[in-house]
């Protein structure tokens, strides 16, 4: 359980990194701001990964390769939920 755990971990994070670099076309480093700390890359990473880990908990899968699927799906899912939550508060904003 245990690998099953740390290899979604690994697989959700990657994917949450591969998802900065699509949306940004760079890695962009985390750094502290007046007003708050900007993550960068590390938000999309820790959304993926936490995102992943609790889909293969949920969901129990039985093989290494049903744990890569879910993994993937539940990282690209993190960063459509990210990129809805920056167009709400945009719209809020306005």
């Amino acid at each position: 359980m245990l690998t099953h755990i740390i290899l979604s971990f690994v697989i959700g994070g990657s994917v949450g990194i591969i998802g900065h670099v699509r949306k940004y076309g760079k890695i962009i480093m985390p750094r502290k701001t007046k007003r708050f700390i900007y993550l960068g890359f590390l938000e999309e990473l820790l959304l993926g990964a936490v995102a992943a880990l609790l889909l293969v908990l949920y969901a129990a899968p039985n093989s290494i390769v049903e744990i890569i699927i879910f993994s993937i799906i539940a990282g690209l899912g993190g960063d459509a939920v990210q990129i809805r939550f920056k167009l709400l508060k945009q719209d809020n904003d306005k």
